[in-house]
Order: structure tokens, then sequence, then C-alpha cells
């Protein structure tokens, strides 16, 4: 391997950790902005959505460049063609962090919806718990804890029925906030899209370590 490769590699690495860590940030920062009525917050996860942007098209382009330059296999092509996949489950959780944001700015000008709205936060909670420990695995090539973030992804699905469950009470109970619960559905959704992305990247830790593709599995009739 030569010095140059290696120090691509690294770079491609870094550049991983640091659209990881924004996009991570951002989810937090678009529930805490839901939970405390803060239009202005949820307006800086927006305006920080385009930094994701940016950096997922960045990244794209070194893969491709790398691919283009040194032609790399084994491993080092798996985890080439796996940052290329999480790259872009990462820019869609960023996109739905965005969306959440952006109901969060129009709850905030009518009555709160609950103290817990609906289990949308225990849901949240659980999403961020899956995506924190699937970058967690990628960075320590941890197959093992992808396996534990992809079964925490029924946990969502659950938690998800149970609080659309509960947002149907609360529209026959207070019809006078029928948008602002259309708005809680629409960000528990959003949320559950988010668990979704992070078992793709918990997936394709797998596929790094262990060179197996467990992506449709269940469709195919493989045990995952």
């Amino acid at each position: 391997m030569s010095v140059h490769f290696q120090r691509q590699m690294d770079k491609l690495k870094q550049s991983m950790l640091n659209l990881s860590a924004l996009v991570e940030a951002n989810f937090q920062e678009a529930i805490d902005a839901v939970r405390q009525r803060d239009a202005k917050e949820g307006q800086r996860v927006i305006e920080r959505d385009r930094d994701i942007d940016l950096k997922e098209v960045d990244i794209e382009e070194e893969c491709l460049a790398t691919l283009a330059l040194y032609q790399p296999v084994a491993h080092d092509l798996r985890f080439i063609v796996a940052v290329l996949k999480m790259n872009h489950d990462l820019e869609r959780i960023g996109d739905l962090a965005a969306n959440i944001a952006g109901h969060a700015i129009e709850m905030s000008k009518a009555e709160p919806v609950g103290d817990d709205a609906c289990g949308l936060y225990e849901m949240a909670s659980k999403a961020q718990m899956m995506l924190k420990r699937s970058l967690d695995a990628l960075v320590n090539l941890d197959a093992d804890l992808a396996d534990e973030v992809r079964r925490m992804d029924d946990d969502v699905d659950s938690l998800h029925g149970t609080m659309y469950d509960r947002v149907e009470q609360q529209m026959r109970q207070k019809p006078d906030l029928l948008t602002n619960h259309i708005r809680l559905l629409s960000c528990g959704r959003h949320v559950e899209r988010i668990a979704d992305h992070a078992t793709n990247i918990a997936k394709d830790v797998v596929y790094l370590v262990r060179g197996e593709i467990i992506r449709h599995a269940r469709k195919r009739g493989l045990k995952v």
C-alpha cells in the first residue's frame, strides 16, 4: 500500500467522522426544537443541512477519485463501497432532521401537544442510540455492535405504532390541535425512517467487516 493511498484513505475516514458528527448533532437539535418549542433552533438545524449536503458531495467525489486513482481491492474496496452507501444514508438522515425541524417551527406557534409528545421523545431517544451505535460500529469495525443496532430497529417500529395510536386518540380529544397532531405524526414517521437509515449503516458495517451483504436478506429468504 502506497503512502499516498493510505493518506487518501485516512482523509476519507476523517471526512466520514466529520459528517457523522454533524448529522448526529442536527438530529438531536431537531428533536430539542420540538421539545422546547424553539423555532430559532429549528431554523438553525435547517440551515446546517446545507453543510451536510455539501459534505456528502465531497465524500462521494473523494470515493470516486480514490477508486479511479488507486483501483483498490479486497478490504479497501469494500471500505470505499460501504462509505458510498453510508454517505447517502447520513445525508438522508440530515434531510429528515431538517424536516423535523421544519415541523418544530410550525408547532411552536400553537398549543403544546403534551409533555412526551405522545411518545415521540422515547422513540427519538431509541433512534438516536441506534445512530450513535451504528457510527461507533463503523469507527471500531464492530460487526457485533452493528448486529445489535439491527435488532433495535424492531423496538423503534413498535414505538412508532404505539405513538400513532396515541396521536389518534389525542385527535379525538383535542380536535382544535388537529394540525399539530398531523405534524407530530410526520415527525414520528421521520424518526422511524432515521432508525431505518441507522440500520442500513449497521448492515454496511457488517458487509465491511464480514464481507456479507445482508440488505434485503429477508426478501431473499436468507437468515439475518
